[in-house]
């Protein structure tokens, strides 16, 4: 069981000010892991760093726009000078966009998208990657819409989370010399901010229609997930895209 357990490592999540970014940052510290956190909204920032100090783990909070390649350096130039060692990254931080028909779809809307979602989550793992050791985990968070359609018109989205698996691809056959594992996470439907206006009516037709769990996913299913993966419980695994979608990828 100790394979499982994280004490003595270091993480470093972003977009951890709400919804799974903040369920990653609490289960990692509940498994034993210090953790260095950063998104953009400080106040939000300050309430997950508050639930991870309940847990009796170290916390470092720093506002990070992940689509600056200095604010990527100095969260975990921060992570270096506090705890010595980076060696968990949760590539959380991410936009669901606007829904745009593609011949309408703005450019600075498709190139924002596709700057916070795609080029944050290399420029974190560029960072990281200067850092870590032998025995590391980079954790990208793509989507189930990397792989599928919800008929939504979201271009921007599922090509972004579709590029993240091969980044996740390339940066395990890069580090794996490095003893770095790289791997991807595929959430399917989950409560978060993206999903808060959904009415309850509209929630039970997508999981009649394509969950064949039956409900929603917890933070906490996805959030256990990703602590596996971080662990040396995982040790062996690299370059994988799992989802965590109840079911969603089987219709």
């Amino acid at each position: 069981m100790n394979r499982f357990s994280l004490e003595g490592k270091v993480a470093v999540v972003t977009g951890a000010s709400s919804g799974l970014g903040a369920a990653f940052a609490a289960a990692l510290a509940e498994a034993g892991a210090d953790v260095a956190i950063g998104a953009r909204r400080t106040d939000r920032l300050a309430e997950t760093a508050a639930v991870i100090e309940k847990t009796g783990r170290s916390v470092i909070a720093r506002r990070t726009d992940v689509t600056r390649i200095e604010d990527c350096d100095a969260l975990v130039a921060a992570a270096m000078a506090g705890f010595g060692r980076v060696d968990v990254l949760v590539n959380n931080a991410g936009t669901g966009g606007k829904y745009f028909p593609a011949t309408d779809d703005p450019p600075e809307h498709f190139r924002s998208v596709v700057d916070l979602n795609l080029f944050g989550a290399y420029w974190m793992a560029q960072a990281c990657g200067r850092v870590m050791g032998a025995g590391s985990s980079v954790i990208n968070i793509s989507s189930v819409m990397a792989v599928t359609t919800a008929k939504m018109p979201a271009a921007g989205y599922s090509a972004s989370k579709a590029a993240i698996l091969g980044l996740t691809r390339d940066l395990a056959a890069q580090w794996g010399s490095r003893g770095i594992r790289v791997n991807a996470l595929l959430p399917g439907v989950f409560p978060t901010e993206a999903t808060a206006d959904y009415s309850e009516n509209y929630k039970r037709k997508v999981i009649d229609a394509k969950i064949p769990l039956g409900r929603i996913g917890d933070p906490a299913d996805i959030a256990a997930t990703a602590v596996f993966l971080a662990s040396d419980a995982a040790a062996y695994i690299t370059g994988v895209s799992l989802p965590v979608d109840g079911g969603v990828l089987i219709n």
